[in-house]
């Protein structure tokens, strides 16, 4: 059953007639989809899945495979992501437009690093290596876990920090800042039992004013001509539409359109809603604020410098690699020594299928296991 103080702010943000397929959808099973690696994997590997109309890499899988028994995922060619939360990187990728070689990019309130590897896809894909993207979480814990999965999607131009937004202090440091804000989490009761169950009006009007503090707090380190683009998982106007439209009166922006949106896309008043019941995913709402003044065509200064940001460890080590069937590559994910006969002795890269999944030493007769005792797979393999 759903709180009644609920269901009647969902009739004021979206209407009694969206309310009851939105609560009829809330009752069904959630989709499972993934967004692929584009540095890594063109192909999606799964049969049957069909295409995201607003990801160029983004698919809804039939049905939820075991993830954790696939060595791709393991390798970063994909990632596990809510479908409505893919639209957030389309929004994105429509703001780059107006942006040269050298953008610098914030995403505010990264964890777990789903909008933060989308981001970092679609820059190289219109920048090459000419751009440099922060990812900020501000809770240790889930910021050891976006840290992680940064490693694991492999940029190197991305960067992870650990901050509150208020000691953001560089002003005019960022052309384009993703704050996808802390929310009451309503888009998010089909999975998530707990939002479902702490939801009240009193939480989402503190919601709404942190997310305000939030916004205030990172505002001057946005660029003139900058873009802000903020999002929520969750329904309700006072932390959507209207936290925009209190943005775009008290720190002086305006309020950009985005264009035509795919079919299924709810405008709000200000900005853009998938609901369950219209698209296939969960819910998400995103707006876009613009920052007066000219677009900052000069590279900006270092980002990494000023921020201290601390770039993940990145890349492949140059060693031989050595690819291995899917047994042997869920054996090394376990942590267990592997055996080796034609791999050269040394220092090598465990891969399957052409992909790297990490290092090993062979000394012959077996092969010692130096894949980080973090990552491993926990269950039987």
């Amino acid at each position: 059953m759903f709180d009644p103080s609920f269901i009647d702010l969902l009739e004021q943000s979206v209407g009694r007639g969206r309310s009851a397929v939105i609560l009829d959808a809330l009752e069904k099973d959630a989709s499972v989809s993934i967004r692929l690696n584009p540095a890594r994997l063109r192909e999606c590997p799964f049969p049957d899945a069909v295409r995201i109309p607003w990801s160029p890499y983004g698919y809804i899988l039939k049905e939820r495979p075991s993830f954790t028994m696939d060595p791709l995922f393991h390798a970063g060619c994909y990632y596990v992501q809510d479908s409505s939360a893919m639209f957030v990187g389309e929004v994105f990728r429509r703001m780059l437009d107006g942006f040269s070689d050298g953008v610098q990019v914030l995403d505010l309130c990264a964890a777990p690093g789903g909008k933060t590897t989308d981001l970092s896809a679609s820059l190289h894909e219109r920048f090459g290596d000419k751009f440099r993207l922060i990812a900020n979480e501000v809770i240790r814990k889930r910021f050891q876990v976006l840290r992680s999965n940064v490693e694991t999607w492999g940029d190197r131009r991305t960067a992870v920090v650990n901050l509150d937004p208020s000691r953001f202090g560089v002003r005019d440091l960022f052309d384009i800042i993703l704050a996808d804000v802390p929310c009451s989490g309503e888009g998010m009761f089909r999975k998530d039992d707990t939002a479902r169950e702490e939801w009240s009006r009193e939480n989402v009007e503190f919601c709404a004013a942190r997310q305000r503090k939030i916004l205030a707090d990172i505002w001057p380190s946005l660029r003139p001509g900058g873009v802000l683009i903020y999002s929520t998982c969750t329904f309700n106007h006072l932390e959507n539409d209207d936290n925009l439209q209190w943005a775009a009166g008290e720190l002086g922006a305006s309020i950009a359109d985005i264009g035509p949106v795919p079919e299924g896309i709810v405008r709000s008043r200000f900005g853009y809603c998938l609901l369950p019941g219209y698209v296939p995913g969960e819910g998400q709402w995103v707006g876009v604020l613009r920052k007066g003044g000219e677009t900052g065509a000069v590279p900006a200064p270092d980002a990494a410098r000023i921020l201290r940001a601390e770039f993940p460890a990145i890349g492949t080590p140059d060693y031989p690699m050595v690819d291995v069937d899917r047994p042997t590559a869920l054996a090394y994910l376990h942590g267990e020594a592997i055996r080796l006969t034609d791999a050269p002795i040394g220092l090598i890269n465990v891969c399957y299928q052409g992909h790297p999944l990490g290092p090993a030493k062979n000394i012959g007769s077996r092969c010692n296991n130096l894949y980080p005792k973090e990552r491993r797979i926990r269950k039987d393999v």
